[in-house]
């Protein structure tokens, strides 16, 4: 898990050209999202796929300005930097899954893609002291706040667009981004990450104190990982997940809830009774984490149940064949 600190570079470490090769990145994949979108659209939503053509062709008009702008100060040959080798840019959703988003879910998917973009490029234009390039990376950023703007207003026939509704979509967005997205991922990795050593033990020794030790230490050790993991991998400023410490203690506490979980029972002296409890508490926390993926991130329920409860029940094998040898 803390591997994911050493493979992806901070923002402040990149050069100015570094951050000229970004920038066209970014805007090469966001006119890509937008055409997919427009795709995705234009049989039911015509006037919808229109906005997203324009804005897809202003991405491209933006990255051309880019390139002309690093070829005049840095040469042909563009340093090949992505978000994802970034700490600190939410990752886009794969164009693979466009298929499966709804309207307003596309219409938040825009939102939130020229919100970070206009942060970036404000971010951006702090770090250069050459006059061309901050006039250039300015207006960029003010065009993205223009594109926020079309993006909110976007599809106002077929969403609600009152100041309360758009009040209430802003608040539950970032409450899925500062708590539930991370606090699903510790669910996730302390309810299947856990249940290895937690049963490996508990057939091994049939000794219930034993095995509530080593899953306390278990739960509490990847809590703590976890934790830390999610806030220094990302400070939030770019991405505008919010604060890393919101996030952190999300993603810490959950882990350590979602081993806890099942390591609990085996306070009960009695190793058969307390087995039987912790692995009906293990079917419940699969089958929670699934509604969770389905209520909050739109993934089919039995798409996520078929994945998380296999995945644990693989895990859960491993134990007991582990333990009981």
């Amino acid at each position: 898990m803390l591997s994911a600190l050493t493979n992806r570079r901070r923002f402040s470490d990149l050069s100015e050209q570094e951050v000229l090769a970004l920038a066209i990145s970014s805007e090469e994949d966001d006119g890509r999202i937008y055409r997919s979108y427009a795709q995705r659209l234009r049989a039911d939503y015509a006037a919808s796929a229109t906005i997203f053509d324009a804005m897809a062709v202003e991405e491209d008009g933006h990255r051309q300005r880019l390139i002309a702008l690093h070829q005049t100060r840095f040469g042909e040959v563009i340093p090949l930097l992505r978000r994802e080798h970034v700490a600190g840019f939410y990752a886009r959703r794969p164009v693979w899954l466009v298929e499966n988003l709804t309207l307003d879910t596309i219409r938040a998917e825009a939102e939130a893609m020229e919100r970070q973009a206009e942060a970036f490029y404000l971010k951006a234009a702090q770090r250069t002291t050459d006059a061309a390039t901050r006039k250039l990376l300015g207006d960029l950023a003010a065009a993205e706040a223009g594109h926020k703007r079309l993006a909110e207003d976007l599809v106002s026939t077929h969403v609600e667009s009152d100041a309360a509704a758009e009040e209430t979509r802003a608040a539950k967005r970032q409450f899925i981004l500062t708590w539930v997205q991370p606090g699903l991922a510790g669910l996730m990795d302390g309810s299947v990450s856990t249940l290895a050593p937690i049963f490996a033990t508990a057939f091994a020794t049939q000794d219930t104190w034993t095995t509530f030790l080593v899953g306390t230490a278990a739960s509490v050790g990847a809590g703590i990982s976890m934790g830390f993991t999610e806030a220094a991998h990302d400070d939030g400023v770019l991405s505008g997940r919010g604060s890393p410490w919101k996030r952190g203690l999300a993603s810490g506490v959950m882990t350590t809830i979602g081993g806890m979980g099942h390591a609990l029972p085996y306070l009960i002296g009695d190793f058969w009774l307390a087995t039987s409890i912790a692995i009906a508490v293990v079917f419940v926390e699969l089958w929670a984490i699934a509604w969770i993926q389905n209520r909050f991130m739109e993934t089919p329920f039995l798409r996520a149940a078929l994945q998380v409860v296999l995945g644990g029940a693989l895990v859960f094998a491993a134990g007991v064949l582990i333990g009981g040898g």
